[in-house]
């Protein structure tokens, strides 16, 4: 991992989450999708975890908003 991945880790783990798993930050990403609140936190999660196009649909996002992502989305 990283420098920058590491940093950006540690400051979510101490500012607002006491356990970031890979489930935990798919299901925020689509939360924060389906009302149309993506903020800086979410695209930084997606860019943190990889997160694919086919996974966020899977996990319930709607496909507009999937497609309003495809440049952050692998």
């Amino acid at each position: 991992m990283g420098k920058s991945k590491r940093r950006i880790l540690h400051k979510g783990i101490n500012d607002r989450l006491t356990n970031l798993t890979r489930d935990y930050a798919l299901k925020d990403v689509v939360k924060a999708c389906n009302t149309k609140k993506i903020d800086n936190d979410t695209k930084d999660l997606i860019s943190l975890f990889g997160f694919c196009a086919e996974e966020l649909l899977e996990a319930g996002a709607r496909y507009e908003d999937v497609i309003g992502l495809k440049n952050l989305l692998n």
